[in-house]
Order: structure tokens, then sequence, then C-alpha cells
């Protein structure tokens, strides 16, 4: 990702992770429970090795509707052992409940009044074991731990919002942009050398002008892209190939382009996460206010003690800046990314107003400890972050590695 470190001053321990399932655990931890009566029925799934999407879609088919009828609260890990909650309205429970196959089991039902939408989720608990590491890098890992439970994670987001081909941004980008003829070709072509051979036969057909061809060897699954597709070699109009795409993924590229620029302005501030500055946009942990600093002395107990943070932007058409020098950083991040507050307005439907996001996350309840099994020896971490907050983040700031 080639972001600085908060801890570049410590050693990192190497070592790799997601060897295996297991060694990636991920528990929602819910915004609230159902009260147990209502039209929504609420059931926690079970999945190993497949992402949230892939868990809807097949719920959704078990169940003979659509995918958007079912509610979630979060994405969860692809390459993990994870669970989360998920929701559908006037649904037979018990049929919910029977589904089950190789990666994906419905493990509790019940009922709520209202449809379970993204942001519902307080936070997830993470059990993470390193492996090829033990107990003689401990010690390190135990340093580098002490740094971010004392200062604050760099609330980086990670690899995994940018997509396994690392493109999601700049579909975004070409959306904010209204570029829609770059959007398609991203979408559909620019093979790269490490894409997957079948997706990467249908993108290089696609580049070379065979859009029948490219349709022919899109796999079944990659279903926006062959919709895309099915549109665009209608007439040839790429406004017509984005309208084929769903709602979700086009607000998923547009928020990894704001999700980019985000990092951006953390890259800038990378050893002041823990403190705030005049001008500063800080928000508070309890109520999620956020107010613009304007007495920094006043304020400097309060970060100690994560009562407030610093933030950044996720930049949109109503989104606030900082000012003075926090200002100038954010103002220079949008600068580099090619856009403007305003040309988020170009969204379209999808209303792209903004935010602000703390430049620092507090791990809650951590634990590390050295194991051995028969795999061999790890390291394993346990700590829950809240909702929007990532993982890897934590992991590569202990073992010093982005991979």
């Amino acid at each position: 990702m080639n972001l600085p470190y908060l801890t570049c001053d410590l050693p990192g321990t190497g070592g790799v992770i997601r060897k295996r399932l297991e060694d990636f655990r991920v528990q929602e931890v819910p915004l609230y429970d159902p009260c147990g009566e209502g039209s929504h029925v609420y059931f926690r799934v079970l999945k190993a090795g497949i992402s949230t999407h892939v868990a809807v879609q097949r719920i959704a088919r078990h169940m003979h509707v659509r995918p958007t009828d079912i509610g979630f609260a979060g994405l969860k890990d692809a390459k993990a052992i994870a669970t989360q909650m998920m929701s559908l309205e006037h649904a037979d429970a018990e049929k919910i409940a029977g589904y089950r196959d190789s990666q994906l089991e419905v493990v509790w039902t019940g009922r709520h009044v209202n449809k379970l939408r993204m942001g519902h989720l307080a936070g997830n608990r993470f059990q993470i074991r390193i492996r090829r590491i033990g107990d003689e890098q401990l010690r390190a890992a135990q340093d580098a731990l002490n740094v971010l439970v004392q200062r604050g994670a760099p609330n980086y987001f990670g690899p995994q919002r940018f997509g396994l081909r690392g493109d999601t941004a700049e579909l975004g980008r070409a959306l904010v942009r209204d570029d829609l003829q770059d959007f398609v070709e991203l979408l559909l072509g620019r093979a790269k050398a490490d894409d997957p051979v079948d997706c990467r036969a249908a993108r290089d057909a696609f580049d070379a002008g065979y859009l029948d061809r490219a349709l022919q060897q899109w796999p079944r699954h990659y279903v926006d892209q062959r919709r895309a597709l099915s549109a665009y070699k209608r007439k040839h109009r790429p406004s017509q190939a984005l309208a084929a795409v769903d709602k979700r993924m086009r607000r998923l590229y547009v928020s990894a382009f704001q999700s980019g620029i985000f990092n951006d302005v953390l890259k800038r501030r990378i050893q002041s996460i823990d403190q705030v500055f005049v001008g500063d946009l800080a928000k508070k942990t309890d109520t999620g206010g956020v107010f613009s600093v304007t007495d920094v002395d006043a304020e400097k107990q309060r970060v100690e003690n994560f009562e407030i943070s610093p933030t950044g932007p996720i930049p949109g058409y109503r989104s606030s800046l900082a000012t003075g020098a926090p200002g100038e950083h954010e103002l220079a991040a949008l600068s580099a990314s090619g856009v403007s507050q305003g040309d988020f307005r170009r969204s379209g439907t999808l209303k792209i107003k903004g935010a602000r996001r703390p430049l620092r996350m507090r791990l809650e309840s951590p634990v590390i400890c050295a194991g051995q099994d028969e795999h061999g020896q790890y390291i394993e971490l346990a700590f829950t972050l809240k909702s929007g907050c990532y993982a890897t983040a934590v992991l590569r700031e202990i073992m010093k590695r982005d991979d």
C-alpha cells in the first residue's frame, strides 16, 4: 500500500497471515439485538472462504428473492471464517434456518421490526494467527502493540477496500469525474498479467473489440461485468453499461476512491494522529459529533483519553474540510487525486455528501500470545475494532509488511 508506519522506529515480526482460513476469524459485534418480533427475519451466517456478496447471492437464490432484498450491516473478509447478521422481510424463518453448504451456514434466526442496513454495526472482534513466527518475535509484537494501544492505530482503509485488482478506486474516480467510457474500459478490459486466466481472456477480448467473445469468456459469477457488457454491446453507450451495474457496487467504487484520498491525508499526518491542531475537525468518541479545534491546550487531555480524535475527509460535495495546517494537507490530497469536492455531485443518484473519519482507531480488549499447533508456531492477536476499521492496518504495524 506504500503507506508509512506509525511504529516506524520499531522492528517488525515478519510472518504471514491467512495461510489457513481458521487463522483469520471475525465476529460481528451488533449495534443492537433483534427484539423478537416484527416482519423482518434476522439470521446469523457463518461463512468460510467467500465474500459477503457471494453469501448474499446464495441465500437470495435459496429464498427466490433479489440480492438487494437481503440486508447486512457490513462486508466481511472473504479469506476468513466470519460470522455476520443478515435480514430478509416477510421470509420463511425455517427455510432460511435450513440453509447450509460447504462454505456457508445459517446458525441462528430471530425477528425485528426493521431491515438491517449498512452501518448497523458496533464493531468486529478479530482473532488472528500470524504464522512462521513464535516466541522469539513475541517481544517485538508486544512492543508495537503497546504503542498502538497507547496512541491508537492508524485508521487506514485496508487493501481489501481497493479490490483484488486494486482498481476499485480508479473505477470510483472515473464515476466522480463522469468519465463513463473510462469506467467501462476499467470494468471490462485493461487486462493485467496477474488477472485470473478466465477473467484475463474476457478482458483481452474486450480490449481487442471482440465483445461477443468477451461475453462468452466472462465467468457466470461475474454478474455485473456480464450485465454491463450485454448492455454496452448493443449500442456502445457507456451510460447503459453503467446502469446495468448494481447500485451497491457503484457506491462501493466511489467509496474506494474516497478511501484512497483519506489514506493520503492520513499518510501526510501519520506521526500526529494522537494530536490536534488549530483548525482540526475533531470527532467525539461517545457521540460522534465533530467540532473545529480552536484551543489545542484545552483539548490535549481529551485526546490522550481517546475522548476525541483528529479526523480526515471522506470527501463529498457537502463535506467540511479542516482549516489551518490540517486543511492544507486535505487540500493537497484532493488536488493530487485530480478532483474537487464539487465533482462528487456528478455521481448521479448516489448522493455522495461526504463525511469525516478519525485518523486513528482504538484497540479494545487486546490480547497477544505465542503458541504452536500441528501447523507450526504462531503469534495470536485478538482485539475489537469499531465498525469500519481494518484489522490489516493493525497487523501491518506489527509485521512491517503489506503483502
